[in-house]
């Protein structure tokens, strides 16, 4: 015998003694043995302990009870299937038994068994599971059937609802008994008709946790019935019953309700009128679920229920609502003389506040699902809101308050519904309540006004002196809990900083000691919040660049006390995180913007900021305290920190912290610019020493940022860079020539170089730099082959700063450029001559070059190059010389347009640009020659011509968009399709991300180009498209009120039309054509820029519909509906749950489909990533909890879990590519 065995047995043997101490014990020790991962039982010791646990179940006493129900739940995972089941067995036999302690004991022991058991299969000993499932269910529903003892009942429905609820998936119990499956379903419709209201109850517990996987079939034969019992008119009680049962079927069924609600509306409907307030209550919250699952076939019905909300929401038999409000307060005390004395009525039997309460909730529902009537819910609903206002339940008004609060916040996303909220209505109704007792009330008015503030910014100003007695009464009230300060404090901040300070100034006196009192408060999160509030308040005192008191506020008064106070924080080294960083902010606000008149505390604040800025938890705080008062309009005198805090900041530019490494570097950049005189160069050496390894393309802000400071350095103290000047100007040029370049980087540079040229602050003259920036394009062809075409535009912009800050020596610098260009030799590479072109071109943009004819001839003698970079430079060069001398350069590039077919596409390129940078004004008297000479080629058989000639159109509208505009639309009338198709592309280009003055006149007109949709020419639906797209992409108001139209046209496209299908012989082999697939793929491109901007005009259902057809497409449009169906998962997940069982399929084909084996390496590639596209989207649907109630779904997800290739691409999808898209609770992958 093992010596686990022998321990064992010797406890067994101790638990059948009659003293109850050795019986407590030594279950207790067994208990602790059980707990250890590391013990085994042989099948003798199973038997055996699993037995005389049982026994002890039966214990005479309650303590030794307790501990063998307690050893069970860990013995689950210990023994074998066999031992499990007989526990379930006799647990189950003792549910029935006649002792209720026995029974109550088993029922807890049963309950631990079922926790215990593995939650999917693929967790260990899953193969015990369902024939345990089995036993339990058979032999409950037989406990069921003892309709004598109630008891029995109840246990038995609460061990069945947690089973089925919490453990285990339905399809899993489904398929593997599927009779009695059928036999708990009816059996729980049976227990509906129980004459305990509890059994009844729970009985609705769980038949909701069955009807996720119910059948099709099943589901619409419990809807029947449920119905079928309820045109009986039966008795109250059970309307109560099968109401609630209806409501809970529509939470857990979701979508498949739709399809019953023209029959179940007007019954629930019917029993709104019966007058029982449990019954109304059960009525509406049956609408609410119908609202919220199925929004969209509510749509017929919302008129009903709205009104149906609108009539109860008021429902208040019991108490009298005086309409003058001045005389609310003796009503109430009138009330209150009564109340003693009315004996035949109590507010405890009143249960009219849940009709209301259910009525609220269920209009909240339709607000929050239906944005698309906000319109008419702001006639209707908002003002029943406000006038409910008044209501005197407190968890009623809660919900009126969380009901607007939803209104408010629906209404956020755009500006459109801002005129329809009434403010001083809001105001007026909730001003009173800020002084009431109630502080559920008043925390309900201070979210509300947060949201309000939130979406209409600055619309409370003229009420905020009604507004702030409301708030310093919340603050200074003793029975105020912290919450209630917390939640004053935090709408008063977001009040401050949505409103002019001077709203608030002459309410200082009142406002700052209520403020200071919670900076003193002793909870850490009222002071952290109180100090944000005290910050805004300095802004208050005196807003930024105000140094006098010019707007008749004097700050002067207040400035001791606030100061004292946010002293007495500061100072403080045993507080809380964020009150010291909330403190450091502060008294840096107060600096930045009263630091005058502080007078010697001054100096005492500023090294109390050194302190924190060497305390490694402060110092990032400290850092950003320090730029702000450094760029300080009050030029603060920091003489006494600077050395030690440069110091110090420089050796922060050695951390690996990157926040904290651009802060330092904003803040030195800050002290630098503004305290200059009082910095020696010495001090700057410890900083200087760390810039130059920042200066890197690994991190190309890091840099930017690095080479703003160092331009400041140049400007402000140039002699300090003489030491680093060779080391950071060979980080400088190595980011020139690198291909990530650009922006706001690259324009750092140009400043930087400019400045280095103007300052004389290194050795290196203007010739030097020119040399080091031009030197690696002029080396041999295979070392310049490295170089990225980015540099050489980056470079060519680098030349052009250096010669306009050196305009002496430009002539010479332009003279070298021309020569470099016609020097064809060896000695002169191709890619100097392209350099050497694109710096012309450079230069010539700020006007360099005017007046230079012999640069026209090197432009066309370049055109005749053989080499395609060369030709491309010289197109970019004229582009750029045009700009700067527009009536030099411009009739001579016309003229070579008309002239030079070969050179056309090049020209263009030049006319492009030139269009592109010129102002209007400019343009303006060329337009006419420049629009005739565009629409000559805009027929050109060449796609990338008339791509060219649409830019140019399309940019050139700007210039008089009034008169040119309808010339485009005229166009639309030209017969050939490849005009239609370029005018199409040109209002393309007419469509810009930012406000333009074109957009009224596109708004008019911007329907008659979408008819273009239903041209009868592929090409010139596919660009329609293409051009609808962009619109809706960077314009979405040009197209919102026009999607009813233009979406039947755009799902027509996505359809495969077998007509534009055609075989075409290559050689022995049949390669199929399908000319409709770019028409599709730019109809389905729409769709999905339609979900980020116009989701509001789309019918989900019917989007979803084609998103299912695409999921079964060509490859490239299945990539984008795997995308689109990830997308509506987050943004409409109701819609895509109803559609969730035909999605599936496709989804699932996708996974499993394997290559033939003879394939290309490419139909492998190909495939993968399909199959990694479709599970980024299965990834998504999982992280919907809903989700897994489908069957289809949740049988899906099954076969994944088993199956390691799918598992390991699921993984690979959640843990990296999809960043956590589906939590692994989901999906355990164990």
């Amino acid at each position: 015998m093992s010596s686990v065995s022998y321990h064992i047995s010797s406890l067994l043997e101790k638990m059948t003694s009659t003293d109850k101490d050795f019986r407590f014990m030594a279950t207790n020790d067994l208990m602790l043995e059980l707990q250890k991962d590391s013990i085994k039982l042989d099948e003798d010791s199973e038997r055996k302990v699993v037995n005389m646990l049982l026994r002890l179940l039966e214990d005479k006493n309650g303590e030794v009870q307790n501990l063998a129900v307690k050893c069970l739940a860990p013995l689950v995972s210990k023994v074998k299937e066999p031992q499990v089941e007989v526990m379930v067995d006799i647990l189950c036999t003792n549910m029935t038994s006649d002792k209720e302690q026995l029974r109550d004991i088993s029922s807890m022991g049963l309950k631990a068994v079922i926790a215990e058991l593995p939650l999917s299969a693929s967790g260990e000993g899953w193969l015990a599971v369902p024939s345990v499932c089995k036993k339990i269910t058979s032999q409950l529903i037989g406990a069921l059937g003892k309709q004598e003892d109630v008891s029995v009942q109840l246990e038995a429905l609460d061990i069945l609802c947690d089973m089925l609820g919490s453990h285990f998936e339905g399809f899993i119990l489904k398929s593997i008994f599927l009779c009695l499956f059928y036999c708990l379903f009816f059996t729980f419709i049976i227990q509906l008709t129980s004459s305990r209201m509890a059994v009844r109850k729970r009985s609705i517990l769980a038949l909701g946790q069955l009807v996720p996987c119910c059948s099709p079939a099943l589901f619409s034969q419990l809807t029947e019935h449920l119905l079928k019992e309820l045109a009986k008119n039966p008795q109250t009680s059970l309307m109560r019953t099968y109401i609630q049962c209806l409501a809970a079927v529509s939470r857990q069924g979701g979508h498949r309700v739709g399809e019953h609600l023209e029959k179940l509306i007007p019954m629930v409907v019917k029993f709104t009128s019966v007058e029982d307030d449990e019954l109304r209550e059960y009525c509406f919250q049956a609408f609410e679920a119908f609202i919220r699952r199925c929004p969209k076939e509510m749509s017929p019905h919302v008129a009903t229920v709205t009104k149906l909300c609108l009539k109860f929401m008021t429902f208040d038999p019991n108490y009298n609502y005086d309409d003058n409000e001045e005389d609310e307060d003796s009503m109430d005390i009138e009330d209150g003389a009564d109340e003693e004395s009315d004996d035949e009525y109590s507010d405890d039997d009143d249960m009219s506040w849940k009709v209301r309460r259910s009525a609220i909730k269920c209009l909240e529902a339709l607000i929050c699902t239906r944005r698309d009537l906000l319109l008419s819910f702001y006639s209707s609903i908002c003002p029943a809101l406000l006038a409910r206002f008044k209501e005197r339940e407190e968890n009623v008004k809660a919900d009126v308050f969380a009901a607007f609060s939803t209104l408010l916040r629906q209404t956020r996303g755009g500006s459109s519904h801002h005129s329809l909220i009434t403010v001083p209505v809001i105001v007026k109704a909730l001003h009173k309540q800020l002084k009431e007792k109630s502080l559920k009330s008043r925390q309900g008015c201070f979210c509300l006004l947060t949201e309000l503030a939130y979406t209409v910014p600055g619309a409370l100003e003229e009420h905020i002196p009604v507004l702030i007695p409301g708030i310093v009464f919340s603050l200074t009230d003793k029975s105020t809990s912290s919450t209630m300060r917390i939640d004053a404090l935090s709408f008063f901040h977001v009040l401050l900083i949505s409103h002019h300070p001077q709203a608030f100034q002459p309410h200082m006196q009142t406002l700052l000691p209520a403020i200071l009192t919670c900076v003193e408060d002793t909870f850490y999160k009222i002071t952290s919040e109180a100090l944000l509030v005290t910050q805004q308040l300095i802004k208050v005192m005196r807003p930024q660049g105000q140094t006098t008191t010019s707007l008749g506020f004097d700050p002067k008064p207040f400035i001791q006390e606030v100061f004292s106070v946010t002293m007495k924080r500061l100072k403080a080294t045993d507080i809380d995180q964020e009150v010291k960083e909330r403190a450091i902010s502060c008294m840096g606000h107060m600096v930045c913007h009263l630091g005058d008149l502080l007078g010697t505390e001054l100096q005492g604040v500023l090294g109390i900021f050194l302190d924190r800025l060497k305390n490694e938890i402060t110092r990032l705080t400290a850092v950003k305290t320090l730029t702000l008062i450094s760029a300080s309009p009050l030029k603060i005198d920091m003489t006494s920190i600077l050395p030690e805090a440069l110091s110090v900041l420089g050796s922060f530019l050695r951390k690996n912290q990157r926040t904290l490494k651009l802060s330092t570097l904003a803040c030195l950049t800050a002290l630098v610019t503004h305290h200059a005189a009082s910095i020696k160069p010495a001090a700057l050496e410890p900083v200087l020493s760390e810039i130059p390894p920042l200066v890197d393309e690994s991190d190309m802000h890091v840099s930017q940022v690095s080479i703003t400071l160092l331009t400041c350095m140049a400007k402000a103290c140039p002699s300090s860079l003489a030491k680093i000047s060779s080391s950071v100007l060979s980080g400088v040029f190595k980011l020139v020539h690198s291909p990530l370049l650009q922006g706001g980087a690259l324009l750092a540079i140009l400043d930087f170089l400019q400045a280095l040229v103007v300052s004389k602050a290194i050795n290196l003259g203007y010739s030097q730099l020119l040399k080091s920036l031009m030197e690696p394009f002029q080396s041999s062809k295979s070392s310049a082959d490295v170089l990225h075409r980015q540099s050489y535009h980056s470079v060519a912009r680098c030349v052009a700063a250096l010669s306009s800050a050196s305009p002496k020596e430009m002539a010479g610098t332009v003279t070298s450029l021309i020569q470099q260009v016609c020097d064809s030799s060896f000695h002169s590479p191709e890619s100097a001559r392209v350099l050497s072109l694109l710096c012309l071109g450079e230069v010539g943009r700020s006007g360099g070059l005017a007046g230079s004819k012999e640069v026209q001839g090197v432009i066309l003698e370049a055109f005749s190059s053989t080499n395609e970079e060369i030709k491309t430079a010289a197109s970019c060069a004229l582009g750029g010389m045009a700009v700067g001398s527009l009536n030099e350069f411009l009739p001579f590039m016309l003229k070579e347009i008309s002239a030079q077919p070969r050179r056309q596409y090049l020209l263009l390129h030049s006319l492009k640009e030139v269009i592109s940078a010129c102002p209007a004004s400019s343009l303006s008297p060329h337009v006419e020659s420049i629009w005739a000479l565009l629409f000559q080629h805009c027929e050109s058989q060449e796609e990338g011509t008339r791509n060219l000639v649409a830019e140019c159109l399309g940019k050139l509208t700007f210039v008089n968009p009034a008169q040119l505009l309808p010339r485009l639309k005229q166009q639309l009338k030209a017969g050939s399709p490849l005009t239609r198709s370029t005018v199409v592309t040109a209002v393309k280009f007419t469509i810009v991300d930012h406000p333009a003055p074109i957009d009224s006149l596109l708004k008019d007109s911007i329907g008659d180009f979408l008819k273009t949709l239903q041209d009868s020419d592929i090409n010139v639906r596919r660009v329609a498209l293409v051009m609808f797209n962009s619109a809706a992409h960077n314009k979405p108001s040009l197209v919102q009120g026009l999607l009813g139209t233009i979406l039947p046209h755009l799902y027509k496209e996505t359809q495969i039309r077998k007509d534009l299908i055609r075989e075409v012989e290559m050689g022995p082999f049949k390669h199929t054509v399908d000319d409709g697939l770019d028409v599709r793929k730019a109809a389905f491109e729409c769709m999905y820029t339609l979900l980020d901007s116009c989701l509001e005009g789309l019918d989900v259902l019917q989007f979803l519909d084609h998103v299912e057809e695409g999921l079964k497409d060509h490859y490239d449009i299945r990539m984008l509906t795997f995308l689109m169906l990830a997308r509506l998962v987050s943004l409409c997940p109701a819609g895509v749950l109803q559609r969730l069982d035909r999605l599936v399929e496709p989804l699932k084909a996708t996974c499993t489909t394997k290559v033939k084996a003879g394939s290309v390496k490419q139909e492998f590639e190909k495939q993968e990533e399909l199959r990694r596209s479709a599970m980024r989207a299965v990834a998504a649907l999982l992280a919907v909890p809903e989700v897994e109630r489908s069957p289809s779904m949740a049988e899906f997800a099954n076969q994944i879990r088993s199956n390691a290739d799918m598992a390991s691409i699921y993984q690979s999808v959640q843990g990296g590519e999809a960043g956590g898209l589906c939590p692994t609770e989901s999906m355990d992958m164990s």
